[in-house]
């Protein structure tokens, strides 16, 4: 049975395993074939687990045969290996955590497993998520589906590859500064970073706890939706969860923009912008205000502080939430210690590559004595200035329009050495996170070499049903 997983959508693949064109097993198998094929070059997986895989895939045959029904119910699934999925590996892409298995599913698994998905392998990243580029696994370098010489963006980039070069129907990634999104622009997939509180954290391995959260990544807005919709709700294991109704999300994808005022901040049409990214996004609001958004310009006038802010506060969480990572209580531990604090350091050393390193130490003295109020006080009181200018451009605006990304996928090795280079890439996307405000990137038509291009749709606090409506509107008008 032939499958074009280029772009076979999960509403497509649930639609025919309903009307039993084919089993979950035929599909899951068609896709391990798949990516056995074409991943050793892609490189978008660390590991694939083909016969729990499969064992689900038939399970859930079963299941549809009982009169069982789920949203994902027989859809296979790639997962970032940040998350927690029981009996599977979770490394972080780092060699600290070789061995792990982890002992329980993280709550966005858990639901995601009671809608029938498919659990098929676990995504490449970069290490404990800290990265721009996927360059930073301990592990192998993932590669761009549009051109193998070029990064896929991070640090979701073995989500998005997968994705992207049809060797996932979907997949869960992580965004703190832009890691779902700038991938997703990159690879020329959607990509959602939902409300911070929307989806709950638990049991995904913390980055920075203030600003982390899990979303889905997809072919199109409405899977995004429909993924959304079965991860996110309150969960007593998650503090930072709020109790806010779930809608349903498919229900809010309308294919015109009539009555939607669509904000323009100036302060994301930056000079060095690529000419190409800059003509696809002009384009991009012509044809929001063709299908019949009002567009305003608003502005956000404290966005020139965030990258400094987010290389702050993220750091500094990263330093607290990295310091139980030292060979006592799992993981590797390194040989040849004289005692304790020598074994901390050795297997810290060791365990952990250069840029969870330099994170940590840039976290560790943000938050040293002298330093704590110049610094993380400092952005933290911007960092609600930020938040403050979003609230006031929602009140003028329905959702706001800028570029994911301030250019296209960057070829590997071009920026590896430049850690201020590729944290500048974070620089239309970590406000979001800052402010805490749900933000999707959804595929543009690509540059004249090919490369995929990003629009980026931001709107208020738990507003993903006007973020997910836009974006289908545009992506549908695209498609025609």
């Amino acid at each position: 049975m032939s499958f074009n997983f280029d772009s076979l959508t999960i509403a497509e693949a649930q639609a025919a395993l309903v009307c039993g064109a084919y089993t979950s097993e035929d599909l899951v198998s068609a896709l391990i074939a798949r990516i056995r094929t074409r991943d050793s070059a892609l490189c978008a997986y660390l590991t694939v687990d083909e016969d729990y895989a499969l064992e689900q895939a038939r399970a859930a045959d079963r299941a549809r045969l009982a009169g069982k029904e789920g949203p994902l119910l027989g859809v296979p699934v790639g997962i970032k290996d940040l998350l927690n999925v029981e009996g599977q590996p979770c490394t972080c892409a780092s060699r600290i955590l070789a061995g792990y298995t982890a002992p329980y599913d993280a709550t966005a698994i858990a639901r995601l497993r009671d809608a029938g998905a498919v659990f098929l392998g676990r995504t490449n990243m970069d290490e404990f998520a800290m990265g721009s580029s996927t360059e930073n696994s301990a592990y192998q370098v993932t590669r761009n589906p549009a051109d193998a010489d070029r990064v896929p963006g991070g640090s979701s980039g073995g989500s998005a590859a997968a994705v992207a070069g049809g060797e996932a129907i979907a997949t869960l990634g992580t965004d703190t500064g832009g890691s779902i999104r700038q991938p997703a622009a990159f690879c020329g997939c959607v990509g959602l970073k939902p409300t911070y509180g929307r989806v709950s954290r638990y049991g995904l391995t913390a980055f920075a706890s203030s600003l982390d959260q899990i979303g889905p990544m997809t072919h199109t807005v409405r899977d995004a939706a429909i993924v959304l919709g079965v991860m996110a709700g309150r969960d007593p294991m998650d503090s930072t969860t709020l109790d806010v109704p779930v809608p349903d999300y498919t229900a809010a994808l309308k294919t015109d923009l009539k009555g939607i005022r669509l904000g323009l901040p100036r302060e994301y049409f930056v000079d060095g912008m690529d000419d190409d990214v800059r003509s696809r996004i002009n384009d991009a609001v012509e044809v929001c205000r063709g299908l019949g958004a009002e567009i305003v310009d608003v502005t956000l006038p404290h966005t020139e502080y965030a990258i400094a802010v987010y290389y702050v506060v993220a750091t500094a969480e990263a330093s607290t939430n990295l310091a139980r990572f030292d060979g006592v209580r799992y993981g590797v531990r390194a040989e040849g210690a004289t005692d304790p604090i020598d074994m901390y350091g050795k297997t810290r050393a060791q365990g952990f590559g250069s840029e969870v390193k330099r994170r940590i130490i840039l976290g560790t003295y943000v938050l040293s004595g002298g330093y704590y109020d110049a610094y993380y006080l400092k952005a933290q009181k911007v960092r609600t200035l930020i938040r403050g200018d979003f609230e006031a451009a929602f009140k003028v605006c329905d959702a706001i329009l800028t570029p994911t990304t301030p250019t296209p996928a960057f070829k590997v090795g071009e920026n590896i050495d430049d850690p201020l280079k590729m944290y500048l890439n974070d620089v239309f996307t970590a406000t979001a996170n800052l402010a805490g405000i749900p933000a999707m990137s959804v595929p543009c038509p690509p540059t004249e070499l090919g490369l995929p291009v990003g629009l980026q749709i931001l709107g208020p606090a738990f507003g993903e049903e006007v973020v997910l409506h836009v974006g289908h509107a545009y992506e549908q008008a695209v498609k025609k």
